[in-house]
């Protein structure tokens, strides 16, 4: 029925704000794709912390007003632009990236931002690829320079870029913690691929992670709440450790004393200024997972578009993630 009268369903921002700036709208027009790009019908919408960031107008970057959220879609092409070759017209798959938003019933996406969705997967589990996996190879390999025999602790690892985190860890042969704020959380977290895992609600977690790490220390902290983590992680490193920085809802004070004392780094993690050849190679790792069965999304809880709202606020309050947040158009 949309696509015959040319319009659909998406969620659109008019101002910066909290979750209630975002209203459905039922009469935007479908988008069309230019050179290089693709039409995709949108099965599901990835729901990433950072879109409300950004949403709330607190974010480095900040799109023209009014905009459509929303990056990591999984679907069907509907059409394509001029000099695309690579999809055609009902092929599945999904997208690091859109051009005219993914929380919405059609995207327009650029075709290099694009990959097949291989057969294995479902296009909820497509949703929950690009970003947390991306994110997970990019901060774990291409900054973290992780290497076998090293260990890491996955600080929130129960969520969408924690779970990818755990197994791509797993699969690189490292020994991998990771943390959770509910007792389902941390069954998830060691069924994707955790050695051990503790209760970051816990008063004496830290405790228990230096009791069980003992003189050495962890080598690499990937972390998802570093304004309430970082200086903690600090304490935590091995010598030469770092933390990569993932997630971040405000600032913290540290010591910097506290990285001398074991010539620590401190690394951010942005996905989108990853090269073509990172993006290449971050894809390649994901579908060489999926082919060897150790990559196996883990969708959590699932919202239609009506329900955007809520889950703005769910994902940032929320008593504890259990996979990836997903818009089902």
């Amino acid at each position: 029925m949309a696509a015959t009268r040319n319009v659909m369903r998406a969620v659109r921002v008019f101002e910066f704000g909290g979750p209630e700036v975002l209203k459905l709208q039922s009469d935007v027009v479908i988008p069309s794709p230019k050179e290089h790009q693709v039409l995709i019908k949108v099965h599901a919408c990835g729901v990433n912390p950072v879109e409300t960031y950004i949403r709330s107008g607190t974010y480095a970057r900040k799109p023209a007003l009014p905009y459509t959220p929303g990056t990591d879609v999984a679907g069907v092409i509907e059409s394509v632009g001029e000099h695309v070759t690579a999809f055609k017209k009902g092929d599945k798959v999904f997208t690091t990236d859109t051009i005219s938003g993914g929380y919405a019933e059609y995207a327009v996406a650029a075709a290099n931002r694009v990959f097949p969705l291989p057969d294995k997967l479902d296009f909820k589990q497509g949703a929950a690829l690009a970003v947390p996996y991306f994110t997970a190879y990019r901060a774990l390999c291409q900054k973290g320079r992780a290497r076998a025999g090293e260990s890491v602790l996955v600080h929130g690892a129960s969520g969408g870029v924690g779970i990818a985190t755990c197994q791509i860890a797993r699969a690189c042969g490292l020994k991998v913690l990771g943390t959770a704020g509910t007792e389902e959380g941390m069954n998830t977290v060691l069924r994707n691929g955790a050695h051990q895992a503790f209760n970051h609600r816990e008063a004496n977690y830290i405790s228990k992670i230096k009791e069980y790490t003992g003189m050495e220390g962890v080598d690499i902290i990937i972390e998802m709440l570093s304004n309430i983590n970082l200086a903690t992680d600090l304490q935590l490193l091995s010598c030469g450790g770092r933390v990569m920085i993932v997630g971040c809802r405000g600032p913290i004070e540290i010591n910097p004393r506290d990285t001398m004392s074991k010539e620590s780094s401190i690394i951010g993690v942005g996905l989108f200024l990853a090269t073509e050849e990172e993006r290449r190679e971050c894809a390649t790792a994901v579908f060489d997972g999926i082919e060897a069965g150790w990559l196996k999304p883990a969708v959590g809880s699932e919202y239609p578009l009506e329900k955007v709202v809520k889950a703005h606020e769910d994902i940032i309050h929320c008593s504890g993630a259990r996979g990836k947040m997903v818009l089902v158009p």
